[in-house]
C-alpha cells in the first residue's frame, strides 16, 4: 500500500468510532476482506488509524465456492495480508452455497469461529451506505415493517459476545471505489456481483440507476438515512414493548397462574417454549397499536419455530378487544390462543 495520507474520508471514519463508540483502543478487530472494493477500502483506513488506537489487526477471508476463482481470490487476499503484516485466517466452504441467504449464515458463522478460536473482540465488515439503500429496497419489496427496513445497523451482538461492527455505513459504493482509486488499492472483481439470478444484484444493477437518474440521484444516502431514523425509532419502540410485556404479565400471582381465572393453568417450559403464555387484556387496550403488535410478535417467538407472519400476528392482537371466549385457528404446530375474561391465554401442545 501507499504511504499513508489522511483524506476526508479518513477523518470521517475516525470520528464515527469516537462519536458512536464503535471500537476501543487496543481491541482486537478481525476485518472481513473479500477483495473487492468495499473491504480493501475498510481495511486502508483500519491500517491507517491502527497507530491512534493501537488495534491489533487480522484479515479473514471466506470462500464461498462461487467461483471458478475464488481460490485465486482467497490466495490475492492472503498476500495482500502478508504485504500489511496482518495475521490472515480462510475459511472454505465444505459445499457450494447457492443461495445467498446460505452464504450469509455460513459466512457469519465462519466468522465468528475464526473470532472465537482466536480471541477477537469484533468481526469487522466493509457494508457501506449503498448496501444499506438495497437492503431497505429489498425487504421493503418482500414486505416488512419498521425493523426490517431500519435494515443494516453499525453494530449487533453475533455470539459468545462477538461484536459485529459496520464502520462504513455512511460512506457510499461510489465514494468506496474513488478511494481505492486514489490509494491504487488491487481490486478484485467478483464476477457474481453482475450476475442478475441475485435479487440484490438486480436492485443495484437495474433499480437503483433507475431510481437514482429519475427520482432522486442521492437516492442511495436518502434510503441509507431512513434506515438511520428507523433503527433509533425501533430501538424506542422494542424498549416500550418489552416493557408493555412485563406489565401485562406481572399481573401474574406468585404460583404462575392468573388471579382466580377459571380453570388455573400452568406456565411450564419446555423444548418449544412455554406452554402457556397468559397477558392482561386491560393492561394491552391502553397500549397504541404498534406497542400491542410487538408484544403479539414476542409472544408468538416464544411458541412457533418460525418468525410469525403478518398475518399471525395481527390474529393475535385482535383477541385484545374481542369477545369473551373468542379463540384463533391453530397457529403452526398446534399452538392456539383465546380469551378468558380479562386473559388472553396463548396455549401450546407441542410440550
Amino acid at each position: 500500500m501507499p504511504s499513508t495520507l489522511w483524506t476526508p474520508l479518513h477523518a470521517k471514519i475516525h470520528r464515527q468510532i469516537r462519536s458512536r463508540q464503535l471500537f476501543r483502543r487496543n481491541q482486537r478487530l478481525l476485518v472481513a476482506v473479500s477483495g473487492g472494493q468495499d473491504s480493501l477500502c475498510l481495511i486502508k483506513l483500519l491500517l491507517d488509524l491502527q497507530p491512534k488506537w493501537g488495534w491489533d489487526l487480522a484479515v479473514a477471508h471466506c470462500d464461498h465456492r462461487w467461483r471458478t476463482d475464488s481460490q485465486a481470490n482467497a490466495h490475492h487476499v492472503e498476500n495482500l495480508a502478508k504485504t500489511w503484516g496482518s495475521q490472515f485466517y480462510l475459511q472454505i466452504a465444505q459445499e457450494p452455497l447457492h443461495s445467498e441467504a446460505a452464504a450469509r449464515d455460513w459466512r457469519y458463522q465462519a466468522l465468528s469461529a475464526i473470532a472465537i478460536n482466536h480471541n477477537f473482540d469484533c468481526i469487522v465488515t466493509g457494508h457501506t451506505a449503498s448496501d444499506r439503500a438495497e437492503t431497505v429496497l429489498y425487504n421493503l419489496i418482500r414486505g416488512t415493517g419498521a425493523d426490517g427496513l431500519q435494515s443494516l445497523t453499525w453494530q449487533r451482538p453475533l455470539t459468545d459476545g462477538i461484536v459485529l461492527v459496520r464502520p462504513l455505513l455512511e460512506v457510499t459504493r461510489t465514494q468506496t471505489a474513488e478511494f481505492c482509486q486514489e490509494f491504487q488499492l488491487p481490486i478484485w472483481e467478483d464476477s457474481t456481483n453482475l450476475d442478475l439470478k441475485y435479487a440484490r444484484n438486480r436492485i443495484r444493477q437495474e433499480l437503483l440507476p433507475y431510481l437514482r437518474s429519475n427520482f432522486n440521484p442521492q437516492v442511495e444516502s436518502a434510503l441509507a438515512q431512513t434506515a438511520e431514523l428507523l433503527q433509533a425509532e425501533v430501538e424506542y419502540l422494542e424498549q416500550a414493548a418489552y416493557q408493555l410485556w412485563q406489565e401485562a404479565m406481572t399481573e401474574l400471582s406468585d404460583s404462575g397462574d392468573p388471579p382466580n381465572p377459571p380453570n388455573p393453568p400452568l406456565l411450564r417450559e419446555g423444548k418449544g417454549g412455554w406452554g402457556l403464555v397468559a397477558l392482561n387484556r386491560r393492561v394491552l387496550q391502553k397500549a397504541p397499536l404498534a406497542l400491542q403488535r410487538r408484544v403479539m410478535r414476542y409472544c408468538l417467538q416464544q411458541i412457533l419455530q418460525i418468525s410469525p407472519s403478518f398475518e399471525q400476528i395481527e390474529k393475535l392482537t385482535a383477541l385484545i378487544t374481542a369477545p369473551n371466549r373468542s379463540q384463533t385457528d391453530p397457529f403452526p404446530g398446534g399452538a392456539y390462543a383465546s380469551v378468558d375474561g380479562d386473559w388472553i391465554y396463548l396455549r401450546n401442545f407441542r410440550l
